[in-house]
């Protein structure tokens, strides 16, 4: 299921959520004008790394943020951004730009500490803004449950765009990360993705979003 549209209706412009869009497309645009070496001497530098973290836990905390904004191709920006777009306003709408960027923060925060504890024997660098991501979709979740999201279907080969309850769209997301995140455990290949980590940050933005909510939905 691709996203296309959501149904709410945010009442204000959502100043923080295209800056966020917007710097993150600054940093891949400038990741793109690196050659290969140069590309994974940042990627290895400003990424997170699993083991750094767990063994360096006060001094890993910069590469938590700065990990948030660095993206692995076009296909990782553009999906990220994208989802960004479509359920981000709204969140900023309940919250206010200065709460949001902070829920935006702390949800990437987790996702990336909850990925690093179960997968702390990995070297390889952790990039994207997904976790976070996954931290503003839990909290749509609980703030828009009544909403639908016009999402891109394929049946039988042919897509069709269907308006999805977005309570079934976003748990149905939720719960593909967590089975895909529960066979890495057991040896199971990620495929580069880092599961957990939106299973993190998803949690989160559930289970906190009612700290930084402040206004009632209208939509």
């Amino acid at each position: 299921m691709i996203p296309l549209y959501d149904t709410a209706r945010s009442r204000r412009v959502p100043l923080v959520n295209w800056l966020l869009i917007g710097l993150n497309v600054l940093v891949f645009l400038y990741e793109i004008r690196l050659g290969p070496s140069a590309l994974d001497r940042l990627t290895a530098t400003w990424g997170l790394v699993p083991t750094r973290l767990m063994a360096h836990p006060a001094t890993a905390w910069i590469a938590i943020l700065t990990s948030m904004f660095l993206h692995g191709g076009w296909f990782h920006i553009l999906s990220n951004m994208w989802v960004l777009f479509i359920f981000g306003d709204n969140v900023e709408d309940r919250m206010g730009g200065g709460r949001y960027l902070t829920f935006y923060l702390l949800s990437g925060a987790a996702a990336a500490v909850l990925q690093s504890f179960l997968m702390r024997g990995s070297q390889e660098p952790m990039i994207g803004a997904s976790g976070a991501i996954a931290g503003v979709l839990g909290a749509y979740l609980i703030l828009y449950p009544r909403a639908r999201v016009a999402s891109l279907v394929p049946i039988f080969f042919i897509f069709t765009v269907i308006e999805i309850p977005a309570t079934i769209f976003l748990l149905f997301w939720f719960v593909s990360q967590l089975f895909s995140g529960w066979l890495t455990l057991g040896g199971a290949s990620g495929s580069g993705v880092a599961w957990w980590a939106h299973v993190g940050g998803f949690v989160f933005g559930m289970l906190t979003v009612q700290a930084f909510a402040r206004r009632a939905a209208y939509y």
